[in-house]
């Protein structure tokens, strides 16, 4: 199943898209402008922003025509504030229906939105269970509480729907989306909920988002961390990229360093990446640190350095190419990205 959210489309085969939610207070328009359009400057398909009250729903009005990327509204409980938003413009909304209401309120989004092609995204989280699910295994009870909220959003046949069912553990996380990967065709909306401060958080993330993807589990993701929402971003598109799901990029990579090492691998490395991150092209470059694993370790890299204590060695395809001092390395690094 394809879902379309904006130009964006999940699922189906459709490219992994990368999500992320605004901390700003969306009743703050211009904050919240600038961070979308951060956001989209690093790489963000698709972003979010809290819908708590009418001040809010009229904000994202304003917003949505600021930017340039699909607008998602995030609404609980009131279900005039997901007609509010559908009017104001946004291009999905994130809502669990059974928290809204009757079958009556629910009937009214269900038909307001597929008049309008608005998809909705179902989301499971496993701090916020219904109190029927409790004493269940976590991962059954995320499942059952997707699919029941699903069913009652095909009750109204409305099947524009996105799910995700995320955990602050990563195993349970984890075991869920396989799960309800095995129970419905909808496309999956994958992250590790509540996953911490930034090193944590990305580790959780990378673990959890990555073995999904490994699996063929995931059609758009999230990571989410206690810091900048750019860093989300940044940190989501290396996980597609470590993984070869990502946009055409150019790949650095670089050694941990040891006694063996002579010149700044990681000041030259961190060069690299600045230079070329915003070159589109299939590209793998090394900075390594010593002559004695450095081309053969990094034989699949189309360009590399090799580090030496006056001297380097530049090779390509792993093949010694060239030896500079390496006050020339610099020139190096910049010969060889402007011929990309």
């Amino acid at each position: 199943m394809k879902v379309k959210i904006g130009k964006i489309f999940v699922g189906e085969g459709a490219p992994i898209s990368i999500q992320s939610m605004c901390n700003t207070k969306t009743v703050d328009i211009d904050g919240s402008i600038a961070q979308i359009l951060q956001l989209e400057k690093h790489g963000c398909d698709i972003v979010r922003l809290s819908v708590p009250d009418v001040e809010s729903s009229i904000a994202i009005a304003e917003i949505v025509k600021a930017v340039n990327i699909p607008v998602v509204a995030d609404i609980h409980f009131d279900y005039k504030l997901a007609i509010a938003s559908a009017d104001a413009g946004v291009h999905k909304i994130r809502l669990n229906p059974g928290n809204i209401g009757n079958s009556e309120k629910v009937k009214y989004v269900a038909d307001y939105l597929n008049e309008r092609n608005i998809p909705i995204r179902i989301g499971v989280n496993g701090g916020s269970l219904e109190k029927k699910y409790k004493d269940m295994p976590i991962a059954d009870s995320l499942c059952a509480s997707a699919m029941g909220h699903v069913r009652l959003l095909e009750d109204c046949n409305f099947f524009n729907t996105i799910i995700s069912v995320k955990s602050s553990n990563v195993r349970d996380n984890v075991d869920a989306y396989r799960k309800l990967k095995a129970m419905c065709d909808y496309p999956l909306h994958v992250g590790v909920t509540e996953a911490g401060v930034y090193t944590q958080g990305v580790i959780k993330s990378a673990i959890g988002i990555g073995s999904l993807l490994l699996d063929g589990i995931g059609d758009t993701i999230r990571v989410s961390l206690t810091d900048e929402p750019y860093k989300e971003v940044d940190t989501a598109k290396i996980i597609l990229q470590s993984l070869g799901l990502g946009s055409v990029h150019v790949e650095v990579i670089s050694c941990p360093t040891c006694a063996r090492t002579d010149i700044n691998v990681k000041d030259l490395a961190n060069k690299v990446i600045n230079l070329t991150k915003n070159i589109r092209k299939d590209v793998k470059i090394a900075v390594m640190g010593c002559i004695v694993n450095g081309p053969g370790e990094a034989s699949h890299c189309d360009f590399g350095i090799a580090g030496g204590r006056e001297k380097s060695v530049i090779f390509e395809k792993g093949v010694i190419v060239k030896t500079v001092p390496n006050e020339q390395l610099d020139a190096e690094i910049i010969r060889f990205i402007d011929t990309l």
